[in-house]
């Protein structure tokens, strides 16, 4: 069943991306298909002339032998450019349905999945099944158009001789076992395929190269992929051979049956009730019915290749589609903030986990902005995710102006949020773009980017460039510029302040490449940002720190600890409260002083 659906969705796939090229393949192989089976017949009626010593006859029928030639050679020259044309767009229609599907679900739970990243490891291994997953699906057909003529041709020749059939199922079954053992063996690979893909970063990569070479990790890197990829080669070299020898014994039963049709042929030609030409037809369509066996085998293994991993992208179809269900009662983000957000009695773990990492969360922030603050690991973060609904949470609610906000739809709200993470992108663009698509309609705005530019605090990093918002970034374009991981930081920053206008503005340890000086200043102009939001939308900026001198300057500063809201408070309520918030506080205040 898996066979034939994938081989079924092959076509469907190769007939969205483009429907006269399938067409044309098709009538090229009916044709050169049909044609093969022409061959051995007019090869019998020219040895039947010669024979009779019909020189007509004889001359017809082999000037008749290059046109069909001609024709399969020009056919298969034709099909493979065909072929090649056809796979390389469906090629590239596949590839961006994979990340369609990757960002389409509005929440990160399935980037985390481990049976996600393992198909998706598969997925980028075979992207070369797809020119022969169209071409096997179409021979396929084409070697069931010989079939019938061969089989028509074998019944009427000598009713025995479609014994050979019979004989045929071995090198089949002995095939399917060979790519049952190969499969098997090629999904368990696939954690090991992962493995290596990350050993092979960390060789290429250049954020990875300085600790690399400081701790001499070169040849250990090298060790290490040497013996994931042997692990790998191995195993699949040990399916591969035993898959080998399987086929190789249907093989040989299928020999035995091709030298016992030849003998039924050429005893009747002894006894007379055959003619030369049967023999020399006989001969063909047996050498025919090999190849054909062969082609079956081959393209039958080909695509149940294809068809696993044809399922495999539907399986990923399947598990967006059940984290992406659209809400009937969806509702658009409100304009502006009346009465806030607040948390009620929220919990989450992690998909895949058995251990919360928040519990019983009960948060209603006051003022215009909010720092958390807590030890790694407290939860800090995982809030900030449950705030951009990144994830659901597993029990409770977040409310915004009292709906919750998973009747809101996902993007209508982050429409509504600026952000800036700790592990930010370096878009390698030009500086305007790697600004503005914090604002995608307003990256062409140099205005409205060098404004962000401004808030951001990172005036100086576009002074320094050599053409200014102009200048390519990253060593992936022609002439870019590469940046300090500062720098780098502070246009990620300029990018979340793009939005001028937003609900909700996160900054999630933002400023860790910068000094504590930096980050002070950075944040006593955020500080003022988040003002004019407030006053235009009723909006909350959320800082999350772990400098406490930093965040003093919040109205609220929430201490989580432990996946639990620990304390709340201004500075001076936290720090005359004499908690944790105190105790930390003077901790880094002794460390810094």
């Amino acid at each position: 069943m898996t066979l034939f659906r994938g081989t079924a969705e092959i076509l469907a796939s190769a007939w969205r991306t483009s429907r006269w090229r399938l067409v044309a393949i098709f009538a090229v192989v009916a044709v050169n298909y049909a044609s093969w089976p022409l061959a051995p017949l007019v090869m019998r009626r020219a040895t039947n002339a010669v024979v009779a010593h019909d020189v007509h006859g004889a001359t017809v029928a082999a000037a008749f032998l290059p046109l069909l030639a001609f024709v399969n050679a020009i056919g298969w020259h034709v099909l493979h450019v065909l072929f090649v044309e056809l796979a390389d767009r469906n090629n590239v229609a596949v590839t961006s349905e994979v990340a369609e599907l990757a960002q389409s679900p509005p929440g990160l739970a399935h980037l985390e999945r481990a049976d996600y990243a393992d198909r998706l490891e598969l997925i980028r291994h075979e992207t070369g099944w797809r020119y022969m997953a169209i071409r096997s699906a179409v021979t396929a057909i084409g070697i069931v158009i010989q079939l019938v003529f061969t089989v028509i041709l074998l019944a009427r020749l000598e009713p025995l001789l479609l014994l050979l059939l019979v004989f045929a199922v071995a090198p089949l079954l002995g095939t399917r076992f060979h790519w049952q053992t190969y499969e098997k063996a090629w999904i368990a690979s696939a954690d090991k395929l992962r493995r290596a893909s990350h050993l092979i970063d960390l060789a290429l990569r250049a954020d990875a190269a300085k600790e690399v070479r400081v701790f001499g990790l070169d040849e250990e890197l090298r060790a290490r992929l040497r013996t994931a990829r042997a692990e790998i080669r191995d195993a699949l070299f040990r399916a591969d051979l035993k898959g080998t020898v399987a086929s190789s014994a249907g093989y040989l039963v299928f020999a035995v049956g091709y030298v016992g049709a030849l003998l039924v042929v050429v005893r009747g030609a002894v006894r007379g009730t055959q003619t030369v030409g049967d023999v020399v037809l006989a001969v063909g369509l047996a050498a025919q019915t090999n190849r054909l066996v062969f082609d079956a085998v081959e393209s039958t293994q080909r695509l149940r290749r294809a068809a696993r991993a044809a399922e495999r992208l539907r399986w990923l179809r399947e598990l967006v589609r059940s984290l992406h269900r659209p809400s009937e009662a969806a509702m658009p983000a409100p304009a502006r903030l009346e009465r806030g957000i607040r948390l009620d009695a929220v919990s989450f773990r992690y998909p895949g986990t058995d251990a919360d990492v928040l519990r019983d969360v009960d948060l209603e922030p006051a003022g215009k902005t909010v720092a958390f603050v807590g030890e790694n690991g407290a939860g800090k973060t995982t809030l900030v995710k449950l705030l951009c609904r990144f994830y659901e949470p597993s029990e409770g609610r977040v409310l915004v102006d009292g709906v919750d906000l998973g009747r809101i739809e996902p993007a209508e709200w982050r429409r509504r949020i600026a952000a800036g993470f700790q592990d930010f992108v370096r878009f390698e663009l030009v500086a305007r773009e790697s600004v503005g698509v914090g604002e995608l309609p307003l990256v062409d705005d140099p205005a409205a980017v060098e404004r962000a530019v401004e808030r951001a605090a990172a005036t100086d990093v576009v002074a320094d460039l050599r053409d200014r918002l102009e200048t390519p970034l990253g060593k992936t374009l022609p002439g870019g510029v590469e940046l300090s991981g500062g720098q780098w930081q502070k246009l990620a920053l300029a990018r979340a302040m793009m939005r001028e206008r937003p609900l909700l503005l996160i900054l999630d340890e933002p400023t860790s490449s910068l000094d504590a000086h930096a980050e002070h200043m950075l944040f006593e102009q955020y500080a003022q940002s988040a003002e004019a939001v407030a006053r235009a939308t009723g909006g909350i900026a959320v800082f999350v720190s772990h400098r406490f001198s930093t965040v003093r300057m919040a109205d609220r500063i929430v201490v989580v600890e432990g996946g639990r809201i620990a304390e709340q408070g201004t500075h001076d309520e936290l720090v005359a409260h004499g908690g944790i918030y105190a105790e930390l506080f003077a901790l880094q205040a002794a460390a810094y002083g």
